[in-house]
């Protein structure tokens, strides 16, 4: 099979009209996810940090059961159970932004938790003693310094999500992936296609592997 392999007769031109639409989806899938699961992730850290029971514990029920299911069962069963509850289907790519954002809130919220957790003690108490309540002192003291410090864990993360947006295939969302497929289908070369497309998402993994190592370093010499 491998001595068949025609990796010359793909060009961007033909792939262009397959691949374009599904990277589109992909790459804002990506980014939908990622600014929602920070917004909950850091929701669900607060209420975990709190120290109120009946905030900490929903938090961190919801955070241990999210963590401990494969994405692509949630995947799943968003898939099927909302339009079952709502008595109407919502298609597969807003269940798959519905999806990715619930489960992102729950690695998010870790991520946020240790950033808070790795403030000084010290500098918490500053904030009170100048009279701060605990929302302000999470604004102005904790909080800038703890994204500061999880920048570089958010953008890996970041990228781990990029990643699973593949499996968004399992419910017929037309990704990156399922461009690919398509244009190996329809042009007759579908083991190209799937080696070009793991090509695609390993360089631009790649890419962003470097730049979050670039952004650790400068976060290291802030420090």
């Amino acid at each position: 099979m491998l001595g068949n392999l025609d990796l010359t007769f793909f060009s961007w031109d033909l792939l262009a009209p397959y691949v374009v639409r599904g990277l589109i989806f992909s790459l804002w899938l990506t980014v939908v996810a990622t600014i929602g699961g920070m917004v909950f992730g850091t929701i669900l850290a607060l209420m975990r940090l709190s120290g109120k029971k009946a905030l900490d514990i929903p938090a961190a029920a919801y955070v241990n059961t999210m963590r401990s299911i494969p994405l692509v069962m949630v995947l799943l069963w968003f898939y099927l159970l909302i339009p079952f509850a709502i008595g109407r289907p919502i298609g597969a790519e807003m269940s798959a932004v519905i999806t990715f954002v619930a489960f992102e809130a729950a690695y998010f919220s870790e991520i946020v938790r240790a950033g808070i957790q790795s403030i000084p003690k010290g500098q918490v108490n500053a904030g009170y003693a100048l009279g701060m309540t605990y929302g302000q002192n999470m604004k102005h003291v904790v909080l800038p310094q703890a994204f500061r410090n999880m920048l570089p864990v958010f953008l890996t993360q970041t990228i781990i999500l990029f990643q699973d947006t593949s499996l968004v295939y399992a419910i017929g969302a037309y990704d990156m992936l399922k461009g690919f497929e398509t244009a190996g289908k329809n042009l007759g070369r579908p083991v190209e296609a799937y080696l070009l497309a793991a090509v695609l998402y390993f360089l631009m993994c790649l890419a962003l592997s470097a730049l979050v190592r670039r952004i650790q370093l400068k976060v290291q010499i802030i420090r």
